[in-house]
């Protein structure tokens, strides 16, 4: 409502949307691209479930064209349900798999002597291992070397590429011993070795699935259909799409406004903190420009359409959304990177396997065995789980803590931060208005002037209204009955209180009632306007008894969360579109080393990217719609949970708590994590050197040749330390430290 007088902080004048750049390494999208592309082709053989995603995908794109997004969200939603189906797939495969899998465990002659069982044979049971084997392989094996195609096309071999090799190998040895005879077939080994992939290959997806709805957050805030004002002044309900511009639309109260625009009538106040960042809702007028998306208050407004489609305001913050997800280069996993040197080491050695056999013993068998012996401990079962495990974990332990981790890359990207920015609305501050200070005249009890400013504002739900009742409430303060209840368009309210005439308003209330402002309050309104502080009076009977200094309250843990991340060695810089006085009055209050103030949507990104220019590692929390663009061009998106949709689907990670503190322990879990990420690397990897050249035959001149079965369980073996060594992550300890002036914000929770 227009109770109150109170200032705008920003004009909110509609700007071009420059191009923030595309991304500097075209080839590596390019190949996530043709990844993608590759891994929908499989998807889409899953029938049904397939079908479903697309549908789901083209409902939401059409959604987003009607309401004149330009389909910017296609290709993110696509995206996003491409690896939805893809956790879905590569789950039902391990399962099917492993059913499939079991008989040719119990027929297997190996596994049979080292546990010491018999199964029943019967005719045609010797075809067991092969046929079952076959189908594992079509079923649970093939997708491994389709995904494996973009990476030797980019001649980039990773973990895809030393599966395949393996499964491959050991597949066509298997059914070439069932024609040739050989000592040992891989039958066992090679199910068990899909098994294993398709599991650490689910939980990956599961673990960091990223879901790029972003863009459907941003579309979610333009409704549907607008009410066009016709040349007759009749009123047509239209798609938002079909608005031109130069349209004459009514916005009512309450209703979103359909496009960017001008006012030519009415007056109200329009709640813009998802778009703008700006704290208090801004009194619009004949002449004021609105953005598309933002919330209409009490009163109607017919506004004069100015941009449509991708001229928007809004349409712009999609853009750069779309651009800074495009915009980040490809971060190859330490795991993806270890499998590509394997498979160099891999090959080399059964290269110089076959030479020294074939000179020492000549071409046969032997050889062939030695050689595919090589190739199949090569495959990385630790190395597949090594990662994925240690992810879920870490997910699991971040999110007991109040932290949920939506991409694993950021979560290691913390443990190295520079500068951490917070947005100051809703991350550092409340995102709502509350007394900050107060003053009366002589003969007054605050208490008294509180009591009676909350009985005029009893029925109000302005901000300013609900802030000094907070107030009064925080000081168990009853207010009196009101009575005779008026509101004062642009100067304040008056109402009645114990038959005295009691008035609350801003500086227009005074001009309007003539009043004299004692020296003790000019004093007061003066302090509190140098820390841009809106200031309310109290009237009484003609009389100025009090002013109250409302203010966008700095939250508690703000405090000390800036001094833990200096304890850290970390910058902490402020991002806020109110004013620079606001801004620099809580900086200077939070002790913040840098300070970016009046900036807009477009800009917020590009402050993120000056940072990073000077080569620092930057975090972005934030919790609005304007956040958006920079919490994805940050190497780290952090955002309050408390925040709107789209920060969140924009974000790395969200603290649900609400509490900026667990910044620092998202710090404190991705180094315990990197570093366990590394110790299962070591330990997965280090199989793969000790066991190749011991399957090479490095020791055979001394009697000690690995054969396949002993490697397989090595192998084994290698897995169980692996998982094993994943599981104490949970023991770490996430409790802030005790540092100077830093009091720990709650107890950690260990993982489920």
């Amino acid at each position: 409502m227009d109770d109150h007088e109170h200032s705008d902080n920003g004009d909110h004048t509609h700007h071009d949307h420059s191009d923030p750049g595309v991304s500097d390494e075209p080839n590596e999208i390019a190949d996530d691209r043709e990844v993608d592309r590759v891994e929908q082709g499989i998807l889409e053989e899953e029938g049904e479930d397939a079908e479903k995603v697309e549908e789901e995908i083209h409902e939401r794109t059409e959604h987003e064209m009607g309401n004149g997004a330009d389909g910017h969200g296609d290709g993110h939603d696509g995206h996003g349900g491409m690896h939805e189906g893809h956790e879905q797939m590569f789950r039902r495969r391990f399962f099917v798999s492993t059913l499939l899998s079991i008989p040719v465990l119990l027929y297997s002659e190996t596994l049979q002597g080292w546990l010491g069982f018999t199964v029943p044979a019967f005719p045609g049971s010797e075809w067991i291992n092969p046929v079952f084997a076959v189908i594992v392989f079509a079923y649970g094996g093939v997708p491994f070397l389709r995904m494996a195609a973009p990476e030797l096309e980019d001649r980039s071999p990773g973990m895809m590429t030393l599966i395949s090799m393996a499964i491959t190998v050991a597949f066509i040895y298997s059914l070439a011993s069932v024609v040739f005879p050989t000592q040992s077939a891989f039958f066992w080994e090679l199910v068990t070795l899909i098994d294993i992939m398709l599991l650490g290959h689910w939980i990956e997806m599961r673990s960091v699935r990223r879901a790029s709805s972003a863009l459907d957050e941003l579309a979610k805030l333009m409704p549907d259909t607008a009410e066009r004002i016709t040349e007759s002044g009749d009123i047509e309900e239209v798609p938002v799409s079909e608005l031109s511009e130069g349209d004459l639309v009514l916005v009512r109260p309450g209703a979103s406004v359909p496009s960017d625009g001008v006012v030519e009538d009415g007056d109200s106040d329009v709640n813009e903190s998802m778009i703008t960042g700006e704290s208090r809702p801004v009194s619009k007028e004949p002449g004021d420009e609105v953005i598309g998306g933002t919330v209409n208050g009490d009163g109607s407004l017919r506004v004069r359409i100015g941009a449509t489609g991708d001229e928007t305001t809004l349409a712009g913050i999609m853009r750069l959304v779309e651009e800074a997800q495009e915009s980040k280069s490809k971060t190859q996993v330490l795991a993806d990177r270890a499998a590509g040197w394997l498979f160099y080491v891999a090959v080399a050695a059964a290269v110089v396997t076959a030479i020294a056999w074939t000179v020492a013993i000549s071409f046969d068998a032997t050889v062939i065995e030695r050689v595919v012996t090589v190739l199949v401990i090569a495959c990385p079962h630790a190395l597949g789980l090594a990662i994925p495990l240690v992810v879920a974990i870490n997910t699991s332990l971040a999110a007991r803590n109040g932290m949920l981790v939506r991409d694993r890359i950021a979560m290691e990207e913390a443990r190295n931060l520079d500068a951490i920015i917070f947005d100051k609305t809703g991350t550092l501050t409340e995102g709502e208005h509350g007394v900050v200070g107060m003053e009366t005249i002589d003969g007054v009890d605050e208490d008294d002037a509180l009591a009676l400013a909350a009985a005029v504002e009893s029925d109000s739900e302005h901000m300013i209204a609900r802030a000094i009742r907070q107030a009064a409430d925080e000081r168990g303060i009853d207010a009196p009955d009101a009575d005779d209840f008026e509101a004062m368009k642009g100067r304040g309210v008056r109402a009645m209180v114990d038959d005295d005439e009691i008035y609350v308003g801003g500086p227009n209330l005074l001009n309007h009632l003539d009043s004299d402002v004692p020296g003790t309050l000019q004093t007061f309104a003066k302090e509190a306007g140098e820390n841009a502080q809106t200031v309310v009076y109290l009237v009484r009977e003609g009389e100025l008894i009090a002013a109250f200094a409302m203010a966008d309250v700095i939250r508690e843990e703000s405090y000390r969360v800036v001094d833990a991340l200096h304890e850290l060695g970390i910058e902490v810089a402020m991002l806020t579109g109110d004013s620079q006085d606001v801004a620099d009055a809580v900086a200077d209050e939070l002790g913040i080393d840098t300070v970016f103030a009046e900036v807009l949507p477009e800009d917020k990104d590009e402050k993120v990217q000056e940072l990073q220019d000077q080569g620092k590692l930057v975090a972005m929390v934030g919790d609005g719609v304007n956040d958006a663009p920079a919490l994805t061009r940050a190497d780290v998106g952090i955002a309050i949970g408390s925040g709107t949709d789209v920060a969140v689907q924009s974000a790395d990670v969200i603290l649900v708590q609400n509490n900026p503190m667990d910044v620092v322990r998202l710090v404190k879990l991705s180094k315990a994590s990197y570093r366990k990420m590394q110790e299962n690397i070591v330990w997965a990897a280090g199989y793969n050197v000790f066991a190749i050249p011991l399957a090479a035959g490095v020791l055979a001149p001394i009697g000690i040749l690995l054969s396949p079965a002993v490697g397989a369980l090595l192998m084994s073996l290698s897995t169980v330390i692996v998982a094993i060594n994943a599981q104490l992550l949970r023991r770490t300890d996430l409790s802030v430290p005790g540092l100077p002036g830093v009091s720990p914000p709650g107890q950690a929770r260990p993982a489920d």
